[in-house]
């Protein structure tokens, strides 16, 4: 259970009342707790009227929730076909070693820049057109 039952449930209680409440409810979870629990699921379900494995379908099916948290910083890096065409993979592994175990990078597919791929996201700000100096240094200051 998140360490503050009623922080959870003030959660639910400010998105209850909208039309498919479920992924803002989830997306507010995950910035205050850092992860989706089991628990938290259960209670979300429980609210919402839906079952568990409704709840865990969408928390395993998206990329932006966890269901454990991990406090480090996180680099989403752009690997679909419009940023592998523009050399995406040939990145990844100065990144992996600029990230060691102090950056998590993601892959995500699609970023929405596909005209200035290679891309990607730290901290919701965007970045586009990147070599491998330019993304080794994102993974450096994140």
């Amino acid at each position: 259970m998140p360490a503050d039952t009623a922080q959870l449930g003030a959660i639910i209680a400010a998105h209850a009342h909208r039309e498919g409440p479920l992924l803002p409810i989830l997306h507010d979870v995950q910035a205050a707790f850092g992860c989706v629990s089991a628990e938290a699921e259960a209670d979300i379900a429980h609210a919402l009227n839906l079952s568990r494995a409704e709840v865990h379908g969408v928390v395993s099916f998206y990329h932006d929730f966890h269901e454990t948290p991990d406090r480090r910083p996180a680099i989403r890096l752009c690997r679909a076909e419009a940023c592998q065409a523009r050399g995406v993979e040939a990145l990844v592994p100065a990144a992996e070693r600029a990230a060691g175990e102090r950056v998590r990078l993601e892959t995500v597919y699609c970023l929405g820049l596909c005209s200035t791929g290679p891309n990607a996201m730290v901290g919701g700000e965007l970045h586009a057109r990147l070599d491998e100096a330019a993304l080794v240094a994102l993974v450096e200051r994140a």
